[in-house]
């Protein structure tokens, strides 16, 4: 992708990352990366305590808000009690 397309892709897995270590007392997580088209894919997949909320207020809603100007996507899914999976989409632009 292009060089700000991957740095968007690396500060979203070290965020999420982050994330896990400080919240989601996880004691495995993945970063999974393909591309599909003219998407980039990134998921982040850890076995914590699950329930982060992007309307929460949370450090999620910036992240979002930061691929949403680059016309990517957040999509979390976390249920309480967990897992965490965690999928951005970001355009290529090679």
């Amino acid at each position: 992708p292009a060089p700000a397309i991957e740095g968007i892709a690396y500060f979203t897995v070290s965020e999420l990352l982050q994330n896990i270590s400080k919240h989601a007392r996880a004691t495995r997580a993945s970063v999974d990366v393909w591309r599909i088209e003219n998407r980039l894919m990134l998921q982040v997949v850890d076995d914590g305590v699950g329930g982060a909320d992007v309307s929460a207020g949370s450090g999620l809603a910036g992240l979002a808000e930061r691929l949403d100007a680059v016309d990517g996507i957040l999509v979390v899914d976390s249920a309480p009690g967990g897992p965490t999976r965690i999928t951005a989409e970001l355009p290529w632009r090679g």
